[in-house]
């Protein structure tokens, strides 16, 4: 963006922009002069980390830039330095699409997983060798920018991969996102970048720093940092974060093709540097064959502390643009790139205390309370110990020291204790006979691991059960999540899931943070909850074992919801896809009479205990069974299951002699090993089905 040959009269005429003695006329003369001119060393603080003038001569550049352009608007350019702080408020983030689908990566974890990825490219692009651009795998929230004729005019997050929230504004207040960028010099008039926005370890720390200086509870990491100030409506505050923005691929190009010479993805890197972007050309390498990457993995992986940022891992591209087209992409990653996945982070803590909590089902859970500890960028204090037989094959004791890692940097796991270090003051853990919350005596079935409470009516069920039957999957209740429904538990609102078609949404008007909006966003949510359809009920109450695609088999073989308390454990074997262990489980929810008269409730509430069965279709699937593993590549998953469903076929949820066909896409695993053994299973790929559907 600043050629080299440039910097030293750019400095020159900072420096003559500073002397108090310039006429105004002079200034409105060369406006744009002294916008190039901050713009230069913003690229150099923010971009480049190597700063040519002290602060308070940028503030000075800056506000004699903000005081000519209040005197004369009409000079105001929308590129301007100064128009990158928002004023007031944004309302809501609209959601838009980007202009090509943000695909996942693939992970890896070993050097064994990259040869094999490396064996799989080499034989589709009919290469004995390829070469590879390894990048860092940033820790931060993904964003989408658009620039046209220069000018960034969008940025999104993420979202879906297909469209993300519009966060433009937001996205203006990070300095290392230029607000123009000069691609037309390519011939590019259109261009669609990605990147990740990032809080470093240095300005974390003096964020969290100020919570607690102001009472506030510390931010876990920084990519939660990072990606929670995206999402403020006062755009103001954003720019106060100090955020950062690594610009790593130029995904979409509108532009004359015979001025373009690019043909590699560092290249293409290198030209977004060019342009002013942060882009990752000081840590990339470009390497050839797949041990050099591996090796360069290993060495990268022993220094990722010394970085200022967080990152969880290195990106392996294919560096030639023809080859990855040729190698294509699936519906959910691209061939020609895979994230290698760095070792899960250890630390060492001390256990504090164990805490017993109880799940919808009635499980209880140690949970360790250990003297909070930094691992892999987050602080962890909690950590679940499962069950009494983890405890003791682990060796646990209170006030022992232990290794704890997050496991795929993101769970954290106890991976051993250390007993040579106890001092004898420490205590065995004491596992309660009865339940923490309703005092019920426990029980443990011969066939489990777990204790459990068998009273349906403790408290923590109850709740756990409320948050599972509003939840996403099953009725779907927006608004009334995990904390509302704790805060409405304690005061008496909630005390049952038909209670939740019984809200006081007046007295809900009355408490802090219930806007009159959002309180009838949630009555409108749970009002149209009872229009779900009878399976996601039946999904909704939580039975074990009963999971989504079993409801659906339920919901088809019955005319009303409580025809199943009419049944046997025999009859309810007979369903397509329920076996021994699925029957005693619905068997045993329908023998309670409460649970009955919860249902019958729920009916005179409004919900449908009945079945809408789908008519059948005569369609050249009738009465035939699929199942689908691995990955399609011209078909999404529920695509699939919609046209086996359409043509009269039915969906099951695992391998056994009722299964007619496995529909096999790549990476399938251990469910085309089972049909293997079932002669009467028919194993096709994606082209098979297809032709089969056709």
């Amino acid at each position: 963006m600043f050629q080299t040959e440039n910097i030293k009269s750019l400095q020159e005429q900072s420096k003559r922009f500073l002397d108090p003695a310039l006429e105004e006329s002079f200034l409105i003369d060369h406006i744009e002069d002294l916008r190039n001119c901050i713009r230069f060393h913003e690229h150099r603080y923010y971009v480049m980390n190597d700063p040519l003038l002290a602060d308070a001569e940028f503030d000075q550049l800056y506000k004699l830039l903000e005081k000519i352009e209040k005197k004369v608007p009409s000079i105001i350019t929308s590129d301007s330095p100064t128009q990158r702080v928002g004023v007031g408020f944004t309302k809501q983030f609209n959601t838009a699409q980007h202009l090509v689908p943000m695909l996942s990566l693939e992970n890896s974890y070993d050097a064994d997983d990259l040869l094999d990825w490396d064996r799989k490219a080499r034989e589709l692009s009919a290469l004995n060798e390829l070469e590879y651009c390894v990048e860092p795998k940033f820790d931060g929230a993904s964003i989408s920018l658009i620039y046209e004729n220069d000018l960034f005019v969008r940025g999104t997050t993420r979202g879906d991969g297909i469209a993300g929230e519009e966060i433009t504004l937001n996205l203006k207040q990070i300095k290392s996102i230029p607000l123009s960028a000069p691609f037309s010099k390519y011939g590019i008039q259109q261009a669609e970048i990605r990147g990740e926005v990032l809080m470093n370890k240095k300005n974390f720390q003096h964020f969290n720093e100020n919570l607690i200086e102001q009472n506030l509870p510390p931010l876990a990491n920084p990519r939660n940092a990072a990606s929670g100030s995206l999402r403020i409506k006062d755009a103001s505050i954003v720019a106060k974060r100090n955020l950062e923005a690594f610009i790593y691929h130029l995904a979409y190009i509108n532009a004359d093709d015979n001025e373009i010479d690019i043909n590699s993805h560092a290249g293409s890197l290198e030209m977004l540097w060019q342009l002013g972007f942060r882009s990752p050309v000081q840590e990339m390498k470009v390497v050839k064959g797949i041990q050099a990457v591996i090796d360069f993995c290993k060495t990268f992986e022993e220094k990722r502390d010394e970085l200022p940022y967080e990152i969880d891992g290195l990106v392996i591209k294919v560096n030639d643009f023809a080859l990855q087209e040729k190698l294509g992409m699936t519906t959910h990653h691209p061939r020609w790139a895979i994230a290698y996945k760095f070792k899960a982070r250890q630390a060492t803590s001390k256990l504090i205390n164990v805490e017993f909590q109880v799940g919808r089902t009635g499980s209880v859970t140690p949970v360790a309370k250990i003297e909070p500890v930094p691992i892999g960028g987050v602080t962890v204090a909690s950590i679940s110990l499962h069950n009494q037989d983890f405890i003791k094959e682990k060796d646990i004791q209170i006030g022992d020291t232990l290794l704890v890692e997050r496991a795929g940097d993101v769970i954290p796991y106890i991976v051993k204790s250390f007993p040579e270090l106890r001092k004898g003051s420490e205590k065995e853990i004491a596992f309660p006979s009865v339940c923490p919350i309703c005092q019920t005596p426990l029980i443990k079935p011969e066939e489990e691991a777990v204790w459990r409470c068998p009273n349906d009516l403790c408290d923590a069920q109850v709740v756990e059960r409320m948050i599972h039957f509003t939840s996403k999957d099953a009725m779907d209740i927006r608004g009334l999540g995990d904390a509302n429904i704790r805060k409405f538990h304690e005061l008496g609102w909630l005390k049952n899931i038909p209670s939740i078609y019984k809200l006081p949404f007046d007295s809900i008007k009355q408490m802090e943070g219930f806007g009159a909006k959002s309180v009838t966003n949630l009555h409108d949510a749970i009002e149209k909850s009872k229009q779900q359809p009878l399976y996601r009920l039946i999904n909704a109450l939580g039975i074990r074992y009963v999971g989504e695609t079993t409801a659906k088999t339920i919901a088809q073989s019955v005319d009303h919801l409580l025809d199943l308390s009419k049944m046997t454990e025999e009859e309810l074997q007979q369903m397509e896809d329920v076996g021994v262990k699925v029957a005693n489980s619905i068997h045993q929810y329908f023998s309670k009479q409460e649970n009955v008269a919860t249902l019958a409730e729920l009916e005179s509430l409004g919900l449908q205990l009945h079945s809408i069965k789908k008519q059948s279709t005569g369609g050249r699937l009738e009465g035939k069974t699929f199942l689908f593993t691995g990955t399609l590549n011209q078909l999404k998953r529920s695509q699939a299951e919609e046209m086996v469903e359409a043509n009269g076929g039915k969906i099951l949820s695992g391998v056994s002699s009722k299964l007619d066909y496995l529909i096999v896409g790549e990476d399938a695993g251990s469910k085309l090993e089972k049909a293997k053994k079932i002669a009467s299973i028919q194993i096709l790929d994606e082209v098979g089905f297809i032709k089969l559907i056709s």
